[in-house]
């Protein structure tokens, strides 16, 4: 067996991915199967937007709340108002209170002239009065009927702005049929964020698969991450809607952060091809003992299996 060292970096759970479950059970879930931390995607969901709450479920199940998503979705439109400057203020305050470090907003929606045009301005703006991180996030074209149509402006791709911060996210470059690895490349310092799932692409539909299950390069960018020293936030944003009960639910998401963990520690085994692919069906549950501050050193098996040397 070889020991490798896990980068530090927080696997973190977003809310959204125990929809239509609510955010409660995020809490519950990331708690149970050793998540870092949790990402509360503000909704229509009153306790998404309830500071108060929020706190009471961070204590209660001992999960730190490490990123909020501003309610800039199509869903979410009415969520907080219709002002979408009020929404980026009332999620930094809600990002200040919880002690969050960063928010994740979508660039504006092309029928928000006002805010489109004022929208990278306004983020360098904001930036300069909290010390909470504005990760803009990469977002996607729609082809239809032979058509491409790009809902969002100044632009969905990162790559064309100067944001200081971005968040990537592998289910939307399926969705814009971006390569991720040449997009996080090219990033480099600005990558502040990492939305992980995964996606088909060629469909009309964001996918947010469990990592593994789609044609992302998921692994290799994980793997790409820690060979630089990536520290930042790495947060499973997956489609479970489909799951049959909570079990259902529980085991895709303990297979998602397993995933991660193994494929983001790979790359510092200093062998080709990092910890080594191991079946997405083997499911690991792999925890961080709250009063332990060292960093998690694992044993990795030829076989793929992982063991806590600790």
């Amino acid at each position: 067996m070889s020991a490798i060292q896990v980068p530090d970096a927080p696997v973190v759970l977003s809310t959204a991915s125990v929809y239509p479950e609510k955010t409660p059970a995020a809490f519950e879930i990331a708690a149970k199967l050793g998540y870092d931390g949790v990402e509360v995607i503000v909704s229509t969901d009153p306790v998404s937007q309830d500071a108060d709450m929020l706190r009471r479920l961070s204590d209660y199940h001992q999960i730190p709340i490490l990123a909020v998503h501003s309610p800039c979705l199509i869903f979410t439109q009415l969520v907080w108002g219709r002002d979408p400057w009020e929404k980026l203020v009332r999620s930094k305050d809600l990002a200040e209170a919880l002690g969050a470090r960063t928010i994740v907003v979508h660039p504006a929606f092309r029928w928000q002239r006002d805010y489109a045009r004022e929208f990278e301005t306004g983020i360098e703006r904001m930036r300069d009065e909290t010390d909470v991180v504005f990760a803009v996030e990469n977002m996607y074209p729609v082809h239809m009927r032979g058509r491409t149509v790009v809902p969002y402006s100044p632009s969905w791709n990162p790559l064309d702005r100067d944001y200081p911060d971005v968040t990537l996210d592998l289910s939307h470059t399926a969705m814009s049929r971006s390569d991720a690895m040449d997009m996080a490349k090219r990033l480099g310092e600005r990558l502040s964020h990492v939305h992980l799932a995964d996606g088909v692409g060629g469909q009309n539909f964001d996918e947010h698969l469990i990592p593994g299950r789609g044609g992302q390069p998921c692994a290799e960018l994980l793997e790409h991450l820690a060979g630089t020293g990536y520290d930042r936030q790495i947060v499973l944003e997956v489609n479970t809607r489909k799951a049959a009960d909570r079990e259902a639910r529980q085991l895709d998401l303990a297979e998602a952060l397993a995933f991660t963990r193994l494929h983001f520690a790979g790359a510092h085994r200093g062998e080709p091809g990092g910890a080594g692919r191991t079946d997405r069906r083997e499911r690991i549950a792999m925890r961080r003992r709250p009063d332990d501050e060292r960093p998690r050193v694992f044993a990795v098996g030829a076989d793929g299996t992982v063991e806590d040397e600790d």
